[in-house]
């Protein structure tokens, strides 16, 4: 190469560099650029409020950080998680997958799941985390687009809970009806019903959807939490519509107890450790569960164990004896010889989840590690506390978990249609909207207020009953 080649070819790394150095940057600083300023939703009606000195109050800007942190969480857990969905189910039936993963397994060759042949996962050979850099876009999944699709139906309705029919609208606009559309078991036969002309709750009807104990709802509707911060009472009330959708019974008491947990994110003692507000948080979700349930019993069973200090690989071992070999406690679905042996089913899963929960204690590395080798449809239990404990620590928490930054963009027309910007959304443009959802829980459902100025919203705390379940 000449001296003429050698500059240019100095100078074309130079510039590629300045570009990524500030594209790098703008990333980082977007969530501070967009939300520096306070959020005012345009298209809504800010009343006057007059404080009460019970009121709870609760920082606007801040709870954007932590949406954004809940979406980043998700992010990672999520696909965390799908590398190891469906490695681990278990040996009762035509298929078998051997031993359970126990925490030796994380960084070693991931080990192929129930449709993969001999092949391990396709984002990661080994078992361990998943990231999207700084450049890089997060893709949907079934664990998260549900939810973003929710959100968007709220804002765009400018409602804070949704009718059957608009549920029905919003699923046949968004998602695809002959592709790959990312839908399995009840959400698939709810949306089949809703193409067949069926609105919500219909759609969940034992008669009408005999996959109503899968795990579907428990996936797609905890953000309804968030919607309600400090008011899980409320919260359930926004989320019914949504969680009957697909589920009833054990599987929509479930999905109510993470809506619950949601919720009581924004009423901890920010005095107590992170560990002992999950703890309280699960506890207290658990007065949603009736004693008699399968959920109720899971949940105990787990409770115990760890408080026993039993190790958190033999505790998921003995539920996959108590629960899919033995089927104790009103847990029958092996009977059923469902294909997987009822593998995406609501209860074997949560139960791996109030394993991931607890024995992680509030540590978001950990509990995703143990969620992803618990076994079963792993990608869900990550999920939901990835998402929880990146709400609770916020989205400076997640970057300093992990020691890095991460992509902000995110792809909802990997799995979903119909949406702006050829799907290509942001999480800071994503907590932005859930702040405007929050805005109208707190003015019209929990009769607070939003001060603009201070930046502000006004919770008033009266107190709240979690009631017991029902048919």
């Amino acid at each position: 190469m000449d001296k003429r080649g050698t500059l240019i070819f100095i100078a074309t790394i130079s510039i590629i560099f300045i570009i990524s150095f500030f594209y790098n940057q703008l990333q980082s600083n977007s969530f501070k650029s967009i939300h520096d300023h306070t959020l005012i939703n345009e298209n809504f009606d800010y009343k006057e409020y007059s404080p009460n000195p019970t009121d709870l109050i609760i920082s606007r800007s801040d709870y954007a950080n932590k949406l954004y942190g809940f979406w980043l969480g998700q992010c990672i857990a999520n696909w965390t998680g799908l590398v190891t969905e469906m490695d681990k189910i278990g040996n009762i039936g035509e298929i078998k997958t051997g031993k359970f993963y126990t925490r030796d397994d994380w960084g070693k060759p991931d080990h192929p799941n129930i449709w993969s042949g001999v092949e391990p996962s396709e984002l990661s050979p080994t078992i361990d985390f998943v990231f999207e850099d700084v450049n890089g876009v997060w893709g949907a999944d079934d664990d998260t687009d549900i939810e973003y699709m929710y959100q968007y139906l709220m804002y765009k309705n400018q409602t804070s809970i949704l009718t059957g029919e608009q549920i029905r609208e919003g699923w046949l606009n968004h998602i695809k009806k002959d592709e790959e559309n990312y839908l399995w078991v009840s959400n698939q036969t709810a949306f089949d019903l809703m193409l067949e002309g069926m609105s919500p709750p219909e759609t969940s009807l034992p008669e009408n959807n005999p996959n109503y104990e899968m795990i579907d709802a428990q996936l797609t509707t905890e953000i309804f939490g968030f919607f309600s911060p400090a008011r899980p009472d409320i919260a359930l009330k926004l989320a019914h519509l949504p969680i009957r959708t697909t589920a009833r019974l054990d599987a929509e008491w479930i999905s109510e107890f993470y809506v619950i947990m949601y919720s009581l994110a924004s009423y901890i003692d920010e005095n107590k450790a992170i560990k002992d507000n999950i703890i309280w948080m699960a506890d207290y979700a658990r007065k949603r569960l009736p004693d008699t349930s399968y959920a109720a019993r899971m949940f105990d069973y787990v409770k115990n164990s760890y408080d026993a200090n039993i190790a958190w690989e033999q505790v998921r071992d003995n539920i996959y004896t108590k629960y899919q070999v033995n089927q104790e406690d009103g847990y029958s679905l092996t009977s059923k010889e469902l294909y997987c042996n009822a593998c995406f089913a609501a209860g074997i899963n949560y139960a791996a989840s109030i394993v991931s929960l607890l024995y992680g204690q509030g540590d978001i590395i950990e509990t995703i590690k143990i969620g992803t080798l618990a076994g079963w449809d792993s990608d869900n239990p990550t999920s939901t506390w990835g998402g929880l404990l990146g709400f609770m620590i916020g989205k400076d928490g997640v970057e300093k978990a992990f020691g890095k930054q991460f992509s902000s963009r995110y792809n909802i027309h990997r799995t979903r249609n119909g949406f702006d910007n050829n799907g290509i959304d942001t999480f800071d443009h994503m907590a932005e909207v859930g702040v405007y959802i929050v805005d109208r829980v707190v003015q019209d459902h929990m009769g607070g207020g939003i001060d603009l100025e201070k930046d502000i919203w006004y919770v008033p705390d009266e107190g709240f009953e979690i009631t017991v379940g029902t048919e």
